[in-house]
Order: C-alpha cells, then sequence, then structure tokens
C-alpha cells in the first residue's frame, strides 16, 4: 500500500510557524481527501484537519482553530498544514493520511488509509 510522506517539521520556538507539507507520488491525488493528525506522547490521535479534493476544508478543532490551515495543490499531488502562533501544547508528531469520501465534520482516525511515519513538530523555547 502507498504510504503518503510527511516533511516539514521540526523545533521552533512559540509564537512561531512551520509549514508542513504531505505528498504520495503515484497516488490518485485528485480523488481523496486529505486528513491531517497529530499524536503528543502518552495522548490519542488527534484529529487537527480534513481537506476535501477540490480545495474544502473542515472546521477545524478550537485547539488549532485560526492558528492553523490546510491547503493542497493538486498538480504537485502535495498537501500543506502551515501552523502558525505555535504552542508547546502543539508538539508532536504530526500525520496526513487519505480518505475516500469527503471530509466529515468530525475527524476520525480509522476513516483513514495510507497514513505516513509522521513528522515531528516541537514547539520550545
Amino acid at each position: 500500500q502507498l504510504r503518503f510522506v510527511e516533511s516539514g517539521g521540526g523545533l521552533v520556538q512559540p509564537g512561531g510557524s512551520l509549514r508542513l507539507s504531505c505528498t504520495a507520488p503515484g497516488f490518485p491525488w485528485r480523488v481523496v481527501a486529505i486528513g491531517w493528525f497529530r499524536q503528543a506522547p502518552g495522548k490519542e490521535r488527534e484529529g487537527v484537519s480534513c481537506i476535501n479534493p477540490r480545495g474544502g476544508t473542515t472546521n477545524y478543532p478550537d485547539s488549532v482553530k485560526g492558528r492553523f490551515t490546510a491547503s493542497r495543490d493538486n498538480a504537485k499531488n502535495t498537501a500543506y498544514l502551515q501552523m502558525n502562533s505555535l504552542k508547546p501544547e502543539d508538539t508532536a508528531v504530526y500525520f496526513c493520511a487519505a480518505r475516500s469520501s469527503s471530509c466529515p465534520n468530525k475527524l476520525a482516525a480509522s476513516d483513514y488509509t495510507n497514513w505516513g511515519q509522521g513528522t515531528q513538530v516541537t514547539v520550545s523555547s
């Protein structure tokens, strides 16, 4: 099974920004929704956003609303997660994954496939 590849993570100070990328060469990119999730140590995987094949996104959870923005470039088979005003509580491994139907109102990891290995985001001074 093709796996997505996430990149762009790293160490950033509180208040800083990062842009994560998600790609999967050879994947039928244009027909799937792309979900972004994160998982901090000892916590369950949390849905951050979902973006439909043509670009419409779900409502973001309160924890990231107004700070995170999902987007995609279908010509490049790439999705992005722009993260601004980062907080220490945003520290986690971030994943992207595919969903064969349109984005739901509630993000559940069990609805997604082709998970990548994740990229670590650490927010610390």
